[in-house]
């Protein structure tokens, strides 16, 4: 998937994993983003898989919530 796909799928895990809201969800990913979280996927697409989003969700929800 695309790096964008990448951060849509963690931002739908994260709404459904741990039943937040959308606008939370997305401000959590962002804010991640901003943080450089995401970096080294932007430059590996490969690692752009569903089980990296799951990972990925779950850490991003620890971290920023």
């Amino acid at each position: 998937m695309t790096y964008e796909e990448y951060l849509d799928e963690v931002t739908t895990l994260i709404t459904e994993k741990y039943g937040l809201a959308d606008e939370a969800a997305i401000a959590m990913v962002m804010r991640a983003q901003a943080d450089d979280f995401f970096s080294g996927h932007d430059d590996d697409p490969s690692i752009c898989t569903l089980d990296r989003a799951h990972e990925d969700a779950r850490i991003v929800f620890k971290r920023y919530k």
